[in-house]
C-alpha cells in the first residue's frame, strides 16, 4: 500500500506532506473546511494532480494527519492499494423519498457482498438521522463485514455539511467505501473518556431524535438547570455535556450529543434516537480523559494484530475537540505515539462517529468518541 498527503496552502497550492510518490489508480479522502471546500474547485484541482484517481470528500470540524489538525484549509490522502480493490457507492438524502433507514439499507445493497471485508462510510451530517443510518446498513450487511465512518462536520457553525464522491461537494450525500481483499487485515476500537454524574432520569417522551420529556418533567428546564450560567452559551455548550443514553434491552449504554435546541417545544434535539423509557445521566470530561481515551483505544485496535499497520483511520468527534481546545493535537500524539510513525494517519472530527462497540461487529451511531480504524494488507 502507498500513501501520500498533501495539504492545500493559503496560496491554493497543494504541498506534498512528506516523500512524493507514484501512484496507480488511488483512492483520495479528503477532508476540509466547509466554507473553504464551497469557495474552490477542489475536485478539480485535485483530479488535474491525480489523473486516476477516485476522490472523496467531506466537510469536518477539523481535519487530521500523523503531523495536525487542521482547522481552516483542506487535507487529501492518497492510498493506493497494491494487493485489494475498493469499490464506492453513494446516495443522496436530498434526492429520495427513503427514509434514514432505507437510506442505509440501499447504500450496502449496491455493494457485491462476495468478498467484502470493510466499508468506510463518510456521510451528510445534517439531515440524516444517524442512528437509523447504521440500523440500515447493518440490516443487510454480513456479520462478518466490518462497517466504520463518520458524519461530516461544519465546525461550530451547524449550517450545513457537504460531500461528494468524483464531483465538487454537495448537500446531502452519503458516500460508502467497500474494501476487497483476502491479504486486508482490519481491526478498530473505540473509547470515550466521558464520566456520567448527577440522578437517572427516565426518558417519558420522545420522538426519534427529538427529547421532550425527562421524568414526566421538560427535558430543556432540567438540562439548563444542569449547566446553570452555561445554558446562555447553548446550544455549543451543549457538546460538552452529553448524555449517556441506557436504552431498555441494550447491554451497553450509548453517548448521544445535543446537536440544537428549541426553545418554543422545550425540547433537545440529539445526533441519535432515544427511546422512551432509555435512562439518562448527564456526562462531563477532561483534557486528561479524553487523551487517554485515545490512547487505549488505538492500543486496543493494535492488539493482536498479525500485521503492521499501514493506514489508520481516525474519526473523532466534535466535542473532544472542543474541550482539548489549544491542546487538540494530545489526541493525535497519543494515536502517534502508540502506532508509530510509519502508518498514515487520515481522518477527521465529527458530528457522529460510527462504529461496533468493543467486542462487537455491528455498527453504531456514537458521538463524543474516538474511533480508529486500522488497515494493512
Amino acid at each position: 500500500m502507498k500513501r501520500m498527503q498533501l495539504t492545500r496552502n493559503e496560496k491554493g497550492e497543494w504541498d506534498f506532506i512528506g516523500e512524493k510518490k507514484d501512484l496507480n489508480k488511488p483512492l483520495i479522502l479528503v477532508f476540509g473546511n466547509r466554507l473553504v471546500l464551497e469557495s474552490i474547485p477542489v475536485y478539480q484541482e485535485l483530479k488535474d494532480i491525480f489523473e486516476n484517481a477516485h476522490i472523496v470528500i467531506g466537510s469536518s470540524c477539523g481535519n487530521v494527519t500523523s503531523q495536525y489538525v487542521e482547522d481552516s484549509s483542506v487535507t487529501a490522502t492518497a492510498i493506493d492499494f497494491e494487493n485489494s480493490e475498493f469499490i464506492i457507492k453513494t446516495s443522496n438524502v436530498l434526492n429520495t423519498d427513503l427514509d434514514s433507514f432505507k437510506t442505509g439499507k440501499e447504500l450496502i445493497e449496491q455493494f457485491p457482498l462476495e468478498g467484502l471485508k470493510f466499508v468506510f462510510v463518510v456521510s451528510e451530517g445534517s439531515f440524516i438521522n444517524g442512528s437509523k443510518l447504521t440500523e440500515g446498513m447493518k440490516s443487510v450487511v454480513p456479520q462478518d463485514v466490518l462497517i466504520t465512518g463518520g458524519l461530516c462536520g461544519d465546525s461550530e457553525r451547524f449550517e450545513r455539511t457537504i460531500a461528494s464522491y468524483n464531483e465538487e461537494p454537495k448537500e446531502g450525500e452519503i458516500i460508502a467505501i467497500g474494501l476487497y481483499g483476502e491479504s486486508l487485515e482490519i481491526s478498530f476500537s473505540i473509547f470515550g473518556g466521558w464520566t456520567p454524574f448527577g440522578p437517572e432520569r427516565i426518558v417519558t417522551k420522545s420522538d426519534g431524535n427529538v427529547l421532550f420529556e425527562l421524568d414526566n418533567k421538560p427535558a430543556l428546564d432540567l438540562y439548563k438547570q444542569y449547566l446553570g450560567d452555561k445554558s446562555k452559551e447553548l446550544p455549543s455548550a451543549a457538546l460538552l455535556y452529553p448524555l449517556n443514553v441506557q436504552i431498555e434491552g441494550e447491554e451497553q449504554s450509548i453517548v448521544r450529543s445535543i446537536l440544537n435546541i428549541d426553545n418554543d417545544k422545550n425540547a433537545m434535539i440529539l445526533a441519535g434516537d432515544i427511546p422512551v423509557g432509555s435512562k439518562v445521566q448527564l456526562m462531563m470530561t477532561n483534557i486528561d480523559n479524553i487523551a487517554n481515551a485515545s490512547e487505549m483505544a488505538v492500543k486496543r485496535a493494535n492488539k493482536n494484530r498479525i500485521k503492521d499497520s499501514e493506514l489508520v483511520l481516525f474519526v473523532s468527534c466534535i466535542g473532544r475537540k472542543l474541550v482539548l481546545d489549544q491542546r487538540v493535537e494530545k489526541e493525535v500524539e497519543e494515536v502517534v505515539d502508540v502506532i508509530g510513525n510509519v502508518p498514515t494517519v487520515c481522518g477527521f472530527y465529527s458530528y457522529g462517529e460510527i462504529a461496533p462497540f468493543n467486542g462487537e461487529n455491528t455498527c453504531r451511531l456514537h458521538n463524543q468518541t474516538i474511533t480508529v480504524t486500522l488497515i494493512s494488507e
